[in-house]
C-alpha cells in the first residue's frame, strides 16, 4: 500500500528531522546484505554510530561493559599505529592484529557512539529484535522500515516497504539522508548568532555598566541570570 508508506514515511523523517535538529544521537541498525551498504554509507557521511554486521547483546542495555570494550579497542588499534607491539614476538603481533579485525567487524560502528543514543532506526526490526527490545526498555525512540507483515508495536514509527529489496531500502535511506540534512541545518541556523540580538545586548550590557559602574562580565551574568 503505496498511501500507507508515504504516510509513514513523512511522520518518520519528520520525527528525524526535529530529533537531528536539538542535537539527539541516532544509531543506525542494519545487518542484512540489502542494508549494509546504505547504512555505512549514512553513518560515514554524517558520523554516526552504526551496526552492519552483528547486534551485540547489551549494546544498550550493558552500555557501560560496551564502552569499556570500545575503548580497549580503540588502544589496541592506537598501539598498533605507534609500534607498541614491536616489543611482542611476531606470533604475539599477530594474535593482536586478529583481535584487532575480530573487534572491529564488532565494534567498529560503536566508536562514535560516546552516549546511549537518543534515537534508532532499524532496517527490518524482526531481523534486529534484540536490538529493539533493548531499545524499548531503555525508552529510546526506534524508526523502522519494516516488511507489510512486521509487528507495528516494535517501534514508534515504522515504514512498510520491502526489506529484502537493496533499491527500496536505498529509496528509505536516501529519505532519511534529506531528513538529516535538514535537521542539521535547522541546528545550524537556530546557533547563528541573531546580529540584531547580539546589539541589543551589547546596549543593555552598557547601560546596565552606566548605572552600577560594574565591570562588562558581571553585567553580563546578571543579565543572563535575570532572563
Amino acid at each position: 500500500n503505496l498511501a500507507k508508506t508515504l504516510e509513514g514515511l513523512d511522520q518518520a523523517t519528520g520525527f528525524i528531522k526535529e530529533k537531528v535538529g536539538s542535537g539527539s544521537l541516532l544509531l543506525l541498525v542494519g545487518t542484512q546484505p540489502s542494508a549494509q551498504a546504505g547504512i555505512l554509507r549514512l553513518a560515514l557521511k554524517f558520523g554516526l554510530p552504526y551496526v552492519v554486521r552483528r547486534w551485540l547483546g547489551g549494546t544498550l542495555t550493558n552500555f557501560k561493559v560496551i564502552t569499556k570494550r570500545v575503548e580497549y579497542f580503540k588502544k589496541m588499534k592506537s598501539d598498533l599505529a605507534s609500534g607498541a607491539f614491536q616489543k611482542y614476538t611476531k606470533k604475539e603481533q599477530l594474535e593482536f592484529e586478529r583481535e584487532i579485525r575480530r573487534l572491529e567487524e564488532l565494534m567498529g560502528g560503536l566508536q562514535t557512539l560516546p552516549r546511549e543514543p537518543n534515537l534508532m532506526l532499524v532496517v527490518d526490526p524482526q531481523v534486529h529484535l534484540t536490538a529493539v527490545r533493548e531499545a524499548k526498555r531503555l525508552k529510546i525512540p526506534g524508526v523502522a522500515f519494516a516488511d507489510v507483515d512486521a509487528n507495528p508495536d516494535l517501534v514508534d514509527y515504522l515504514v512498510p516497504g520491502n526489506t529484502k529489496s537493496r533499491k527500496s531500502v536505498e529509496w528509505f535511506l536516501s529519505r532519511v539522508e534529506a531528513a538529516i540534512e535538514e535537521g542539521k541545518r535547522c541546528r545550524r541556523s537556530n546557533r547563528r548568532p541573531n546580529r540584531r540580538q547580539m546589539k541589543n545586548k551589547q546596549s543593555e550590557i552598557q547601560k546596565l555598566r552606566e548605572v552600577t559602574g560594574a565591570g562588562v562580565m558581571e553585567c553580563k551574568r546578571a543579565l543572563e541570570e535575570a532572563s
